[in-house]
């Protein structure tokens, strides 16, 4: 971890200070197999089901996220009055008020910033207290994934997707 550059995951203009192929490659000079596994795995978007990583931190983050999802799931399936399956989940309430926020938000760009800092704040809640830890660079992993994917969304993929979209609902309804 001492040797990690800081990475910034709201900040969409500052360029990232390391790949992740580069985090990749200094984590295997220090990791077991068995953490560098865990790590090449790590993903933004967690199982459906629930299952045990071998690290806290990540059962923690990963169970939030689904929460998170779901939630966003169901208050986005009310809107347009459509019904889906969605496990039963006791969300805490801040949980659902962010989801209820993040939907209730014009502009899809700034729902995803608003849901990017809630993800930060959820997975400082569950942070280890060790900073040298194998769960501190699963969290470095997860922070740098979600850094990068901030930066992807740009006025022009925003547009072509928008475009992409419009153009097969139009397909779909002739």
């Amino acid at each position: 971890m001492s040797q990690l550059p800081s990475v910034s995951v709201t900040s969409e203009r500052t360029p990232l200070p390391i790949t992740e192929e580069y985090f990749l490659d200094l984590c295997s000079r220090f990791l077991d197999a068995k953490s560098m596994r865990t790590l090449k795995n790590l993903s933004l978007e967690p199982p459906r089901e629930s299952k045990r990583t071998g690290s806290a931190f990540l059962d923690a983050w990963y169970d939030s996220e689904r929460t998170l999802r779901y939630s966003l799931a169901k208050i986005r399936a009310l809107k347009m009055k459509k019904d889906v399956e969605i496990p039963l989940l006791s969300a805490p309430p801040d949980i659902v008020q962010a989801a209820r926020t993040a939907c209730g938000m014009d502009s899809p760009l700034e729902a995803e910033q608003y849901l990017n800092e809630v993800r930060v704040a959820m997975m400082d809640r569950v942070a280890p207290m060790d900073h040298f830890s194998t769960d501190a660079v699963f969290m470095y992993g997860l922070k740098l994934k979600l850094a990068q994917r901030m930066k992807s969304f740009t006025e022009e993929a925003g547009a072509a997707s928008y475009r992409a979209i419009y153009d097969q609902i139009l397909g779909e309804s002739k």
